[in-house]
């Protein structure tokens, strides 16, 4: 039963039971519906009573019928308010632990709230591209005062019970209970049962002293912080509407601004990376009841700098971690960038000294590889060297418990062969980490041929304890993101032969949304180690057309910001990227050499190349089963790489593009002769779904 019902003397009781977050789904809209109305036809009942079952009051929508007609079938949520508000017996929502989106606007529309201590509140519709669409912009300024309604609809961010249960003058909580919060309830509710008139939110009334003025300097500030979405800016003329309509007028303003932000390209992108980062946990084979290997103790071999910020992760979710080196200066020089990056947060309040004690007191180090022997799981984080990976992991073969898992942190190589160098395979998968590992979200899992399941169970479920986002490719020269950025380097350093400018290439890249543009991204990561890995590719696949200006680079030892040279010029201590003349003349210098005339590119084709040689390749790793499925593609580019989240994804961005005009565009850059016309050919999955006119995502 999705809503309960119960009598506790004269007092009805309806509770939605919708797991795991009482979703308002329509069968638990119908069921609550019903159980409202048997309360109301009772003369027993003298007040009613709505919570929720298990673990929350309410998370709003069932995201599970998301965009469904289910989303707006009879009852909607919207009946369900006026259903409470019309209740001519008084309705006190009881809320604990969380009351989120139409949850809140459903306890809105009770005549009074009760809360527990810790629950959290919040109306989170601004991140998926909409402003609350059941009454939220219109309610809550009424019942917390504009300025603190506004800041928790324009950020979406949950807020504690108990804070906004102390502020002054606010009416969205009644009482705050300790204690048992349904006990609670009901006497609240019988002490209230003769109360009358029933107050209802929608006749409060709601103003802002500095009017005009207020509302111009939030939307100020919403542009300057959120310029790529608009949803913002719309939270803050609905809110405004709050305070300068009548309540029902508010409301079609707040409806009329929901449903036209649900067709614009921003919204579709963050529904789409919404649903993507839930998907993204799901793999076909792998059923969710899959038992999982327990991790209390985790070993990292490596102290450099993936290895301490792989080890912070773990520390930081408490899990005890040692790491192993081979030279103790190596190990206290690895201890000290961790110590250093605690050290930081404490000094800008963003961890309290205990708990950086309590992390590293969590931290044990060695040079013994038998010391992790009693690990659940060791990550391998050494130099990026089959050579090298073999000994490390002939070595854990030896000394590791039946049992287990051990993972490479491998960016490119083969992990097959990584796994054959145990006895083991199926203890082995890759946990590609990203920098800085301690804050970059995304975590490639790779799942190699003998890879058992209930290992990749446990490292999406570790995934998940660490706060990351965990993304699981199969086996293929870079995985999912190395293997596509490779394509998106090599048209960029094609386009540098024809004539354009690392700044031009970096700055049209980055208009698009991009994080940063592939020149400053190289500059950033190591110019050598892309240097490292096309000298290997290369020997390895000849056939692969690609241009030398970067190996030249590379020889001059413009390594980037580590060297303070590389695409671009540095100064000590700043990380400004100041254009180089010496590389300008260094790269006309190979133009000449190649015989290339260097023509004038538009950032629409620097673009283009840039984002549609990601896109082939992508469908290319979709047709061979590398990535399931397009969204953990784009969860890859958006959490991992820096692809504007206002435009979902690569593959997200084709299918707003339209997969037509992408072929299209991709067959025009084949007849440009200075490009690799063999890499443009449509990958056959574009070809056949434009054939059938259907999407990617």
């Amino acid at each position: 039963m999705s809503a309960t019902y119960e009598l506790r003397g004269d007092v009805a009781v309806v509770t939605l039971n919708n797991p795991p977050v009482n979703g308002l789904g329509h069968e638990t809209r119908k069921a609550f519906a019903a159980g409202i109305e048997r309360a109301q036809g009772d003369a027993a009942v003298r007040a009613i009573v709505i919570t929720g079952a298990g673990k929350a009051f309410s998370g709003g929508a069932d995201i599970r019928e998301f965009g469904s007609p289910k989303a707006l079938a009879e009852p909607n949520l919207l009946s369900l308010i006026k259903l409470l508000e019309d209740c001519d017996k008084p309705v006190v929502a009881a809320i604990h632990s969380v009351c989120m989106g139409g949850g809140l606007e459903l306890s809105l529309g009770a005549h009074y709230r009760v809360a527990a201590p810790g629950a959290n509140v919040a109306l989170p519709e601004v991140k998926i591209g909409l402003v609350p669409g059941a009454g939220g912009t219109q309610r809550l300024p009424r019942v917390l005062g504009v300025e603190t309604a506004l800041n928790m609809i324009v950020s979406g961010e949950p807020v504690k019970s108990e804070l906004l249960a102390s502020l002054p003058g606010q009416k969205l909580f009644d009482r705050l209970i300790d204690g048992d919060l349904l006990d609670g309830a009901v006497a609240f509710a019988r002490e209230v049962a003769d109360r009358r008139p029933l107050p209802r939110v929608r006749d409060l009334k709601c103003a802002h002293p500095q009017g005009d003025a207020y509302f111009q300097f939030a939307r100020n500030t919403v542009k300057a912080m959120a310029r790529h979405f608009p949803a913002p800016a719309r939270c803050v003329d609905c809110v405004e509407q709050s305070t300068k309509t009548k309540f029902d007028d508010g409301m079609v303003y707040e409806r009329s601004a929901f449903l036209a932000l649900m067709s614009t390209p921003e919204c579709k992108a963050l529904r789409h990376a919404f649903f993507g980062e839930r998907a993204a946990s799901k793999i076909p084979d792998v059923p969710d009841d899959t038992p999982v290997r327990e991790v209390r103790k985790v070993a990292v071999i490596g102290a450099g700098t993936m290895g301490g910020g792989i080890s912070m992760n773990f520390l930081n979710a408490g899990i005890p971690v040692t790491i192993v080196e081979t030279k103790a200066e190596a190990l206290e020089r690895g201890v000290g960038v961790v110590r250093k990056n605690y050290e930081a947060q404490v000094k800008k309040g963003k961890l309290a000294q205990d708990k950086y004690e309590q992390r590293m007191a969590l931290l044990t180090t060695t040079l013994a590889y038998d010391d992790v022997r009693d690990a659940d799981l060791v990550i391998e984080a050494v130099f990026e060297d089959i050579g090298v990976k073999e000994q490390v992991f002939r070595q854990l073969d030896a000394v590791a418990k039946p049992g287990a898992i051990l993972a490479s942190n491998t960016s490119t190589l083969d992990l097959d062969r990584i796994a054959a160098f145990t006895q083991r395979p199926q203890d082995v998968v890759g946990m590609h980490f990203f920098s800085p590992a301690n804050v970059m979200k995304l975590l490639e899992v790779v799942r190699g041929a003998k890879t058992a399941k209930d290992v990749l169970a446990t490292v999406m479920a570790v995934g998940k304890k660490i706060k990351k986002t965990a993304v699981v490719s199969g086996v293929c020269d870079g995985f999912i993101g190395n293997r596509m950025v490779e394509q998106y380097i090599r048209q960029a350093l094609f386009m540098l032969e024809e004539g354009a400018t690392p700044t031009q290439i970096d700055k049209a890249i980055e208009k698009f949304g991009f994080a940063m543009g592939p020149f400053r991204m190289s500059d950033l990561a190591g110019n050598d180690i892309g240097w490292a890995i096309r000298k290997r590719r290369y020997v390895e696949k000849p056939q692969i057309r690609y241009s030398r200006v970067a190996d030249r680079l590379c020889e001059q030892g413009r390594f980037g910001q580590k060297t303070g040279a590389g695409w671009y010029d540095y100064r000590p201590g700043r990380r400004d990227a100041i254009p180089s003349p010496l590389v300008e003349q260094m790269i006309a210098d190979h133009r000449k050499e190649l015989g290339v005339p260097p023509r004038q590119l538009g950032d629409d084709e620097v673009v283009q190349r840039l984002v549609f040689a990601l896109v082939n390749e992508g469908a290319k790793i979709l047709e061979e089963g590398i990535a399931s499925k397009a969204s953990d593609i784009d969860m890859v580019y958006l959490t991992g790489y820096g692809f504007p989240l206002h435009r979902g994804g690569p593959m997200c961005y084709a299918d707003t593009f339209g997969l037509f005009n992408v072929v299209q565009a991709m067959k025009r850059f084949a007849k440009n002769p200075h490009d690799d016309a063999a890499f443009w050919q449509p990958a056959p999955l574009l070809t056949r779904l434009v054939a059938e006119s259907r999407t990617l995502t």
